[in-house]
């Protein structure tokens, strides 16, 4: 292996995480968000406690089964379009390789190499994996965004149940007068601290990513604990 090999093989880009972190952030605030606003409007209603815990082990379960499976329909729908996408391009290339080739040759002309240079590695890239060379530069299809679905479910449910978890746990030490209160503080703090994981994570402005979540999902939970509060019933 030469340098450069080495050198792209070690490199390790935000962008390769797209794919997981995406699921498991959406998963992870979902869980606090939905679970906290849900705990909220129902210790708002004043029922007892263990209708609080009832409502909310309910939908900590409802919402990370809801999300797998949204999860996996979602990226299994698009790796069906990009599957379809790639026989369709497989069978171009059998059918019609020197208007490939060309095509390959017009989309480097595109972006700055000179027609003859542009030419001689459409070739000699279709030379070595015709197709591959055709997913990436054609379609955009790479291994870093390739979907996986059985992944993005499992990361999405494990990711909310441990998001809905905390708000959970703030009902079961929190006084039943304060079960509110705690639950929505220890949520939204919660919120700053995945967002600026996840920011830190993906190599984006942290201070903006925090000021995000924690905004939103403060938002959520006091809409609900409102509702809860003024008409005296449980909301899911």
């Amino acid at each position: 292996m030469n340098m450069t090999e080495t050198a792209a093989s070690q490199e390790n880009h935000y962008f390769n995480r797209a794919g997981w972190l995406r699921a498991s952030v959406l998963g992870a605030n979902d869980g606090i968000v939905s679970t906290a606003s849900l705990i909220a409007g129902v210790a708002s209603a004043g029922v007892p406690v263990s209708d609080v815990l009832l409502a909310g082990t309910a939908g900590l379960v409802a919402g990370a089964m809801s999300m797998a499976a949204g999860e996996y329909v979602s990226v299994s729908s698009q790796a069906d379009s990009e599957k379809a996408d790639l026989a369709r391009e497989a069978q171009e290339l059998r059918t019609q390789p020197e208007f490939e080739r060309q095509e390959l040759a017009d989309i480097y002309v595109q972006r700055g190499l000179d027609p003859d240079l542009a030419r001689q590695v459409a070739e000699q890239m279709m030379a070595k994996d015709a197709l591959a060379t055709h997913a990436r530069d054609e379609l955009g299809i790479t291994m870093a965004s390739k979907p996986r679905p059985i992944q993005a479910a499992l990361s999405s449910a494990a990711s909310f149940t441990v998001g809905a978890a905390l708000p959970l746990a703030a009902v079961v030490l929190s006084p039943q007068s304060w079960i509110t209160i705690n639950t929505t503080v220890a949520s939204v703090i919660a919120l700053g601290l995945l967002g600026g994981m996840s920011a830190s994570t993906g190599g984006a402005p942290i201070t903006r990513a925090v000021m995000r979540v924690t905004f939103w999902g403060a938002a959520a939970m006091a809409a609900t604990a409102l509702v809860g509060a003024l008409f005296g019933t449980t909301i899911s």
